[in-house]
C-alpha cells in the first residue's frame, strides 16, 4: 500500500467528516457548529485505522468528563479567580505535559480545546452556560459518529505492516509544558477581563494550537513561517465567508468547506511534521468559519474582520511568549534565536 494513497483516503475522510458535519451542524442550528467536525478531524487524523470501539468510547467519555469537571470548576469558583486559575492552569500543564511526551493522541488536544471553552462561556455567557453541557454531548457524540461514518465510506484496505508509520519521539519537558500553560493560561484570563465572546473563542485556541506546532520548526525562519501559515487559515476563513455571504445557503456551506478541508485536510493527513501545522490552520478555519455562521452574541459579518485580528495577536502573542519563556535546554528554540541579536565579534 502507498503511502501516497493512504494520505489521499485519510484526507477524503477528514473532508468528508468537516464539510458534511459541518452543514448538519448549522442545519440544526447548532449554537457551536465547528464543534463536531473538529472532533471528528482530530481522531481522524490522529490514525489511519478507525479506533477501537473501547478507545473511541474511552476518549468520548474523556472528554465529556474533562468538560462536565469544567463546568462544575466554573460553577463553584468562577468568582474565586485565584483558585479557578490555579486549578485551570494546572489542567493546561497536564495537557501540554502529555502532548510533549507524545502521549494521549488526538484526545488530549481536544480535551485542551473543550476546558478553554467551557470555562470562558460559563463566565461570559451566562445564558449559554446553563446549555454548554448539552452542547458538549453534541460535539462529542457527532464526532465519534462522522470518524465512524467516514471510515466506513472511505475504508483503509487491509494490509500487513500499513500501520507501521513512523512516530515521532519526543522526550517528556515538564519545564516547557510549564511554560505553555502560563502562556495559555495568561490569553485565558484576558479574554476574561475583556469580556469578549469572540475574542474569547479564537485567541486561546489558536495559541494552544500554535503552541502545540511550534516543536516542528527548526529554524527562526520556520518558526515565523508557521506564524504566517496559520495567519493565512484565518484570511482563507474570512475569504470563505465573503463567498457564503454571496450565496448564503446549506449547499454553499457544504461546497466551500469540501474545498477547504481537501485542500488543508490532505496535508494535514500527510506523514510528514508539517502535517501538524495544516491540522492546526484547519483547526483556525473551523473556528472562525464556524463563529461566522453561529447564532452566538457578536457573530455578524462585519466583526469577522477583527477576528482576523484576534488571531494574529495570539500567533504574535504566543510565539514572543515561548520564545521568552522555553528553556533552551529543552531542544531546540528556532524562533528564540530570530529575536536575539548577533554579539559575536569579528
Amino acid at each position: 500500500m502507498s503511502a501516497d494513497g493512504e494520505q489521499k483516503r485519510k484526507g477524503l475522510r477528514v473532508a468528508f467528516a468537516v464539510s458534511v458535519g459541518f452543514t448538519l451542524a448549522v442545519h440544526a442550528g447548532a449554537v457551536l457548529p465547528f464543534l463536531g467536525p473538529l472532533f471528528a478531524a482530530q481522531f481522524l487524523l490522529g490514525s489511519s485505522r478507525p479506533m477501537p470501539p473501547g478507545k473511541t468510547i474511552g476518549a468520548a467519555l474523556v472528554i465529556l468528563f474533562a468538560g462536565i469537571a469544567m463546568m462544575a470548576l466554573t460553577d463553584l469558583l468562577g468568582e474565586r479567580p485565584m483558585p479557578f486559575l490555579l486549578i485551570l492552569g494546572l489542567t493546561y500543564f497536564a495537557c501540554f505535559a502529555l502532548q510533549s511526551a507524545g502521549r494521549g493522541g488526538p484526545a488530549v488536544f481536544l480535551v485542551l480545546v473543550v476546558s478553554i471553552i467551557v470555562p470562558l462561556l460559563g463566565i461570559l455567557n451566562k445564558e449559554l452556560a446553563s446549555s454548554i453541557l448539552s452542547v458538549l454531548v453534541a460535539g462529542v457524540l457527532s464526532g465519534t459518529a462522522l470518524m465512524w461514518l467516514a471510515h466506513a465510506i472511505f475504508p483503509e484496505p487491509v494490509s500487513p505492516g500499513s500501520e507501521a508509520a513512523a512516530v515521532e519521539q519526543r522526550r517528556p519537558a515538564l519545564l516547557r509544558a510549564l511554560a505553555n500553560a502560563f502562556i495559555l493560561l495568561s490569553s485565558v484570563v484576558m479574554c476574561l477581563t475583556s469580556d469578549n465572546l469572540s475574542a474569547a473563542a479564537v485567541i486561546p485556541i489558536t495559541v494552544a494550537s500554535l503552541l502545540g506546532q511550534l516543536d516542528v520548526a527548526a529554524s527562526a525562519r520556520a518558526a515565523i513561517g508557521l506564524v504566517f501559515v496559520n495567519f493565512c487559515g484565518g484570511v482563507l476563513a474570512s475569504v470563505a465567508y465573503a463567498a457564503l455571504l454571496l450565496r448564503p445557503s446549506l449547499l454553499s456551506i457544504f461546497l466551500i468547506l469540501l474545498v477547504v478541508a481537501l485542500l488543508i485536510g490532505g496535508r494535514a493527513a500527510a506523514r510528514s511534521k508539517d502535517a501538524r501545522v495544516f491540522a492546526g490552520v484547519l483547526t483556525i478555519f473551523l473556528i472562525l468559519f464556524g463563529l461566522g455562521v453561529s447564532p452566538l452574541p457578536g457573530s455578524a459579518a462585519e466583526s469577522f474582520a477583527s477576528r482576523i485580528a484576534y488571531v494574529a495577536a495570539a500567533l504574535t502573542y504566543a510565539l514572543l511568549l515561548s520564545a521568552v519563556l522555553w528553556p533552551p535546554e529543552e531542544g531546540n528554540r528556532p524562533h528564540q534565536a530570530a529575536l536575539k541579536p548577533n554579539v559575536d565579534g569579528p
